[in-house]
């Protein structure tokens, strides 16, 4: 039997946060699927294939990226959220190039999720002057862009940035990602 719904998946770690986005969606009138890891998934794919998904970049242990490469292989009509606390210019980019259709930052609600499924294509019209950067956030795209060059290791990017481990480990403790 096939439901007329759209169906959702929800890759997310937090079980709180995905059974609230779990709920927004089915009132909304989705079916969703919550993923609570890579290989519940990667399961999921081998039986269905999404309208819709919303990844968490920074999964327990693991990638989100790689979730968006499985859901892109899977259909190329998937529209797919990258959904991060870890937001950075390095991973929005490799996430677009794996095939998400949108980056959004936390916090971001349902709204937020379901308008950037409506999207169909980019905003000529964004704002140019938004405000610069500030050197905390530069050095937060930095480090970040190098931890994803290593594939997050912590020593290696110390190495590469020239600074003590523990050092680096001490600013990615202030930035509590999620």
């Amino acid at each position: 039997m096939t439901s007329d719904k759209a169906l959702l998946v929800i890759v997310e770690d937090d079980p709180d946060f995905a059974q609230a986005l779990r709920r927004a969606f089915v009132r909304r009138n989705y079916d969703v699927e919550v993923c609570p890891e890579p290989g519940v998934l990667h399961d999921l794919l081998e039986r269905r294939t999404p309208d819709n998904a919303v990844v968490d970049l920074k999964l327990a242990g693991h990638s989100g990226l790689e979730c968006v490469r499985w859901l892109r292989a899977n259909s190329a009509d998937t529209k797919i959220v990258v959904l991060t606390g870890y937001a950075s210019i390095a991973t929005a980019i490799e996430a677009i190039k794996l095939g998400a259709s949108y980056y959004l930052a936390k916090p971001s609600n349902a709204d937020d999720i379901e308008a950037a499924f409506m999207r169909e294509e980019g905003d000529p019209n964004v704002d140019l002057n938004a405000r610069p950067s500030s050197i905390k956030t530069v050095e937060w795209e930095h480090i970040h862009r190098t931890l994803a060059e290593t594939g997050f290791n912590i020593s290696e990017t110390a190495r590469r940035l020239g600074m003590h481990r523990r050092t680096l480990a001490r600013k990615l403790m202030k930035q509590q990602v999620k």
